[in-house]
């Protein structure tokens, strides 16, 4: 826990729950820029930010939202220094042993999303242990998209689909978009309604791009580590202020 968790526990009275979203996705940017404005090395800002998404989790958990889906590590994210891929690896595996055991006291259930093959053994061994541990557990459905690209995840759904029109097992005119979602990585969790990103970053870098159809947006100048029940609160009550008409009148 960090210490924004202390306050609003509850469901703040200004936010109405019939119109909270069901899931809510975060791109968790600006840990590197928080640290270097404190004089810090950017892996303080990664430590920094798994504390905070580990209390926007639970504050999720207490005021009733279904599905939270964070982007921890993108298919470009390859290209940062080596050391600090290195750093974030081991972090993803630490916290993920860690925290184990409480996510199931928490009754979470998570998932991880993206080509997991190519990340190291050890942290493909935590993760199939988390899936399978909390694969029953009936509470907020936590997705981790690691080694995620949302073209790369279209791709893939084509290229399974593809074979098994090769194989006739599947018609081309079988192919609508209930089966296309049935080949995505997130199968099985409803759309994302509120995509959070911080830092003031106006762009959804290749993050759920078909999920986000519908998706309401909001941005922030907050950089990740600073981003507290508060901030997330401001998200809220900006999203209920919103007409989500889905194309229609």
């Amino acid at each position: 826990m960090t210490a924004n968790s202390t306050v609003l526990q509850d469901l703040p009275a200004d936010l109405m729950r019939e119109r909270l979203p069901r899931h809510v996705a975060v791109i968790m940017d600006g840990n590197g820029r928080w640290a270097k404005r404190r004089g810090m090395p950017r892996i303080m800002g990664h430590r920094r930010g798994v504390d905070v998404l580990k209390d926007l989790l639970r504050c999720c958990r207490d005021w009733g939202i279904e599905a939270l889906t964070a982007y921890a590590f993108s298919t470009e994210n390859w290209g940062r220094p080596v050391e600090e891929v290195e750093f974030l690896m081991t972090l993803f595996e630490r916290v993920l042993r860690q925290e184990l055991r409480e996510m199931m006291q928490e009754n979470v259930r998570i998932q991880f999303v993206g080509n997991l093959n190519a990340l190291p053994k050890s942290l493909q061994e935590e993760i199939e242990r988390s899936m399978a541990a909390t694969q029953n557990n009936s509470g907020i459905r936590f997705t981790v998209a690691t080694n995620y690209g949302g073209r790369q995840e279209i791709v893939q759904a084509c290229r399974a689909i593809a074979r098994k029109v090769e194989q006739g097992l599947l018609q081309p005119e079988q192919i609508d978009e209930a089966l296309f979602e049935r080949h995505l990585y997130t199968c099985g969790t409803c759309d994302p309604d509120l995509l959070i990103r911080t830092s003031g970053e106006m762009r959804i870098s290749n993050f759920l791009l078909w999920q986000m159809a519908y998706a309401e947006i909001y941005v922030t100048d907050t950089l990740w580590p600073d981003f507290d029940r508060k901030e997330f609160h401001q998200a809220l009550c900006d999203y209920q202020q919103r007409e989500r008409r889905f194309g229609k009148l």
